[in-house]
């Protein structure tokens, strides 16, 4: 399904009903990525499973500027009022993770619980900001003139990624076509729009969540479970769950572990 929003053309699925869960896929991913979990999940809610901007099959504006954080927790606002969605759980994956926060920062109203893996509210420091503001410069260029097969070759062979090298082949192949079905603008007008170090850090509006928050992590994945854990010190009701032998991407690897979680979690924290 379509749906314009903001001028830009969303593409997003919705199945089940119940209790709404919006899922927020990470860089490079897209709806596709939690096709796994839907048949679960959808039994006992209405699962929204989108495209973020530049990704999947929804629109890559040539205007990073477009992809600012808080312009696409607007475009999100705007899907569930579309959908007449008042509030929803909301699970986010990395970047989606960083998304969820900052559409719970900026609408906490519309929140009923946070699942977030692997993820972060943000850089504190302005110096490490920069910093990753040129990294992901760096990056956006090195997508836009090689192309996104070379990129998806770089990307995968990431150390954050060698965790998934112990994958099915079946699986891993399935993560690398999602990836190369992204384009080149999409890419990397998200990494210059709504990266790490170009979003506003919601770290002091932490303290300000009064909804249950889950936050998921692979103990392989060190520098995501001290986020994990400094996410935990900050918001007033929330606790961490940590994947003993896996890394960044709980959701391919540890599927059947993650499917238990999120469906306790909805029946616990459902109405």
């Amino acid at each position: 399904m379509e749906i314009k929003i903001n001028s830009v053309v969303y593409s997003y699925d919705v199945t089940g009903e119940g209790e709404a869960i919006l899922l927020l896929h990470g860089f490079t991913g897209s709806k596709k990525t939690w096709d796994y979990f839907v048949p679960s999940w959808s039994k006992g809610n209405k699962v929204i499973a989108v495209d973020l901007i530049g990704h999947g099959q929804t629109e890559s504006p040539a205007n990073s500027d477009r992809y600012s954080v808080e312009k696409v927790a607007a475009d999100m606002i705007g899907l569930l009022d579309f959908l007449q969605v008042e509030t929803a759980h909301i699970l986010g994956y990395s970047m989606g993770g960083r998304l969820a926060i900052s559409i719970a920062a900026l609408y906490p109203e519309r929140i009923q619980t946070l699942i977030l893996e692997s993820t972060t509210a943000g850089i504190k420091s302005e110096e490490e900001r920069e910093s990753r503001r040129q990294q992901d410069e760096k990056l956006s260029v090195k997508i836009e003139e090689e192309g996104i097969k070379d990129f998806v070759h770089y990307w995968e062979n990431l150390p954050l990624f060698t965790t998934q090298k112990d994958l099915p082949v079946a699986i891993q192949s399935r993560i690398r076509e999602e990836r190369l079905d992204q384009n080149e603008i999409g890419l990397a007008n998200s990494l210059r729009g709504m990266g790490t170090g170009v979003q506003p850090s919601y770290w002091e509006q932490l303290k300000e969540f009064s909804f249950p928050t889950i936050i998921l992590c692979g103990e392989l994945d060190k520098k995501f479970c001290q986020l994990a854990n400094l996410l935990a010190k900050e918001l007033p009701n929330a606790f961490v769950e940590k994947f003993s032998s896996e890394g960044h991407a709980l959701h391919v690897e540890n599927r059947e572990k993650f499917d238990t979680i999120v469906r306790r979690w909805l029946g616990e924290k459902g109405g």
